[in-house]
């Protein structure tokens, strides 16, 4: 059953998906690849469609996949479909241009975080619609970390007290976005760089454990178990 998108809602989601993913090994794109049957980019928007407040999503895919990825996600949920560029900016530049009137508040997702639970859209989306400029999810980095130089010498212990770890989606009030893509100079993959370089404060709400990033093998089982367990 196609998912329903709230056409009161106030947040548009880009899902940048043209990705190669060369760490998970050969094959299809990433997004497509598969994760329980069905490839990751359906895990993510089935999640993203369950988050009250989207209006919108705009997934940026393949240029030779856009027919396939718009009979893949028809009965997911009701998508725009554009073909993505070479670099991650390009394609969230593609889909920025093609949401509708209306949404104010814009998410940028990646179709790698799967898993992402609807209340971690609903939570970035909220701190921006509260009056926040750009709003990113991050946990507290765990491990201890080194920085090494030259010959895998170690220079020095890193304070990881002030340090994050960045997870998607990246919340934005759509003309921060906008003016920040159009400003773009180089192919940044975080868009909240983007919008930094342009001087706008970035803020952070508490990330979630299934947000991870599936870009290796091991990501990929990891991915499996926690969906089995019911994530």
């Amino acid at each position: 059953m196609t998912a329903q998108l709230n056409p009161r809602g106030d947040v548009a989601v880009l899902v940048p998906a043209a990705g190669a993913g060369v760490r998970l090994g050969p094959g299809r794109p990433k997004a497509l690849r598969l994760l329980a049957g069905e490839p990751l980019l359906v895990h993510a928007v089935r999640r993203l469609a369950a988050a009250p407040s989207v209006h919108t999503i705009v997934v940026a895919a393949p240029a030779a996949e856009v027919l396939a990825v718009r009979e893949l996600l028809a009965p997911v949920a009701p998508v725009i479909v554009v073909p993505g560029g070479a670099e991650r900016q390009a394609s969230v530049a593609a889909a920025l241009a093609a949401v509708p009137a209306g949404p104010q508040i814009v998410l940028v997702h990646d179709a790698a975080r799967a898993l992402t639970p609807p209340e971690l859209v609903e939570s970035v989306a909220a701190a921006v619609r509260a009056g926040r400029a750009a709003v990113i999810p991050v946990l507290p980095v765990v491990d201890t970390i080194k920085e090494v130089g030259a010959e895998e010498v170690v220079l020095g212990t890193v304070d990881r007290s002030a340090l994050r770890a960045v997870q998607t989606p990246q919340g934005f009030r759509r003309a921060v976005l906008t003016a920040a893509h159009a400003a773009a100079g180089d192919p940044l993959t975080d868009d909240a760089g983007l919008v930094e370089k342009q001087g706008v404060e970035v803020s952070c709400v508490p990330g979630s454990e299934y947000a991870l990033k599936i870009t290796r093998p091991f990501d990929l089982a990891l991915a499996e178990h926690l969906l089995a367990a019911g994530g």
